[in-house]
């Protein structure tokens, strides 16, 4: 039988094939919904693909790189990813000085989960589109 952990660290059985998430599903400590959380700015996910598409990027590249962004917001995505343990910025000794920023493990383990998220809009991004169009008519 499968079960699922409660947030109070028990068990239960799981219905319907329910996974475990690492605490109850739709409690404040449910681990999937962490993981929503961290990718939730739209920015954070750009910034994570463009890092595992190159490698190591300095700040300027990452502007270059990724259209549309501000060198404000890119820096709190940054500062964000850092925070969440996804990025790491290296500072050299060097004159001037000069900083990097590259995935740790858990960023390249995203990875495959916000390629999937981009399948699956190529895949149902015209629908969604129209179905948004359709709701401002």
């Amino acid at each position: 039988m499968d079960t699922t952990r409660r947030h109070d660290g028990t068990t239960e059985g799981a219905t319907s094939g329910d996974e475990d998430l690492g605490g109850a599903v739709f409690a404040a400590d449910c681990r999937a919904r962490l993981a929503f959380e961290v990718i939730a700015n739209r920015w954070d996910s750009v910034v994570v693909y463009a890092l595992g598409e190159r490698g190591p990027m300095r700040p300027r590249a990452l502007l270059d790189r990724i259209g549309g962004i501000s060198p404000k917001v890119l820096n709190e995505a940054l500062r964000r990813l850092e925070h969440n343990g996804l990025v790491v910025h290296r500072r050299y000794a060097e004159a001037p000085p000069r900083v990097d920023y590259a995935l740790t493990e858990a960023g390249t383990a995203l990875l495959g989960p916000i390629r999937a998220l981009g399948a699956w809009a190529a895949t149902h991004g015209d629908a969604v589109l129209a179905a948004q169009e359709t709701a401002r008519a």
